[in-house]
């Protein structure tokens, strides 16, 4: 369970992704948006524990992504997911929270 990686990838169908179609990597440490370039990509992330919420913004095929921080860092916005995967992505993102929360804190 602590190597599980969930790649989502947005639609090259969407405007932006043609070529190289954005990634979302989901792991229970970090969230992780890789944008492919010709040469090397662009890559942003924010630890789990560290997410405040996840937006998502449904239209007829796709969906917009936005994923804000706590620690004031700027959001991660991605677009062209399928609607599947949007949801996937914020289920996987709770449940790693619930995940690393201290489960017994004792207030003795």
């Amino acid at each position: 369970m602590l190597e599980e990686n969930h790649v989502f990838t947005a639609s090259r169908w969407t405007t932006g992704n043609r070529l190289f179609p954005v990634r979302i990597e989901v792991n229970p440490n970090r969230v992780t948006r890789i944008k492919p370039k010709l040469f090397g990509a662009n890559e942003e992330s924010i630890a789990i524990p560290k997410v405040a919420s996840v937006n998502i913004r449904t239209g007829i095929l796709w969906s917009d992504i936005r994923i804000d921080s706590s620690g004031g860092t700027q959001p991660i916005l991605s677009h062209g997911h399928r609607k599947d995967d949007a949801r996937a992505i914020r289920n996987l993102i709770e449940k790693f929270q619930q995940i690393s929360q201290p489960s017994g804190v004792s207030g003795t």
